[in-house]
């Protein structure tokens, strides 16, 4: 699989961007997490190959206007990641929660129909390899602590009260 890389300036600190040749998403994380996103280009790809390359331009502008404060501009991005039909329902459902709003792992495991597995949610949460286009940050404790952010702590803050959210 070929893959182009692009390093995109946010407000919180840089982000990696990975396209395809089709111009999907494959992978978004934050400079400093660098090993862990080609651990996951890995597990999600086996082989692979990433170049510097351009991501499609409505990728970038959409990630813009999301940090300008159109929370909405990302949800129609186009995506494509490896995984299990598991993981994909639940970023699927990770999609599916408005900016404002927040789930527990417990909630989220409802919303797929899989009640019982809120700990198989929460790893197939961390396995996933695009950050804030598919919005674990609105995933917390259920206790209502914003728990672990693969980019963290700091960032998840960062996003939800970006996204008018306060804990």
């Amino acid at each position: 699989m070929h893959l182009k890389l692009q390093t995109h300036a946010s407000p919180i600190g840089d982000i990696l961007l990975v396209s395809d040749g089709d111009g999907a998403v494959r992978a978004l994380d934050f400079h400093d997490y660098e090993p862990r996103l080609h651990r996951l280009l890995r597990r999600h790809y086996g082989d692979y190959t990433l170049a510097t390359g351009a991501a499609p331009k409505i990728v970038t502008a959409a990630l813009d206007a999301y940090f300008a404060g159109d929370h909405t501009a990302i949800d129609s991005l186009p995506v494509a990641t490896g995984g299990t039909d598991f993981q994909r329902s639940v970023w699927n459902a990770l999609r599916a929660i408005p900016p404002g709003q927040t789930l527990t792992y417990s909630q989220l495991a409802d919303r797929i129909g899989k009640p019982s597995a809120r700990r198989a949610v929460g790893l197939a949460n961390g396995a996933k390899p695009i950050a804030i286009i598919v919005p674990c940050h609105r995933v917390i404790g259920a206790d209502g602590s914003l728990t672990g952010y693969g980019g963290g702590l700091h960032r998840k803050q960062w996003l939800l009260a970006h996204e008018s959210l306060t804990h």
